[in-house]
């Protein structure tokens, strides 16, 4: 019964996000997803560490 429950909470909890998603309008979309390209943080850092962004800029100083 407990994972039955689980179950139950997740699908309602997955039926709220996407009716808050479905109720926004596309340009409100658009922007929260703008803000979010903004703030991710650069290719290097994200895909290999911190080590290749500190070479990086090891070498931008020289």
């Amino acid at each position: 019964m407990v994972d039955s429950m689980s179950l139950n909470d997740y699908v309602k909890y997955m039926t709220q996000t996407v009716v808050q998603h479905l109720e926004k309008s596309p340009q409100e979309r658009r922007t929260i997803k703008e803000l979010r390209k903004t703030e991710r943080p650069a290719f290097l850092f994200r895909w290999f560490g911190v080590i290749p962004y500190a070479l990086m800029l090891f070498f931008k100083r020289k």
